[in-house]
């Protein structure tokens, strides 16, 4: 699959905070996630990997390993199982990846 820019397609995950799915194969998923400042994502857990990059912005990260607070350039990965959250300090662009693919996360065709 190739991905070209487009700015629709965003799914609402949780208020304030929408992903839309990049590009995907059959073992990995690539995902651009926005948010607004404040909002939340609860603690929760999966069977993925979760690995990502900040774009822009600023987000703290808390759950089972702890919390920090991540700035454009930084990168994190969540190995699965972990539980994890994440609060958006202020308006932020992240790029994940996602391993195996999720599935509730690819568009609906």
């Amino acid at each position: 699959m190739q991905y070209k820019p487009d700015p629709s397609n965003y799914k609402e995950l949780v208020p304030g905070v929408f992903m839309k799915p990049l590009a995907y194969g059959d073992k990995s998923l690539l995902c651009e996630f926005k948010f607004i400042k404040g909002a939340k994502i609860p603690p929760h857990q999966h069977p993925h990997e979760q690995t990502g990059y900040l774009v822009k912005g600023s987000l703290r990260f808390f759950g089972d390993e702890g919390e920090t607070v991540v700035v454009p350039g930084c990168s994190w990965s969540f190995k699965g199982g972990v539980i994890h959250g994440a609060e958006a300090l202020e308006e932020t662009t992240a790029i994940e990846v996602f391993s195996p693919v999720r599935e509730d996360y690819l568009p609906k065709i």
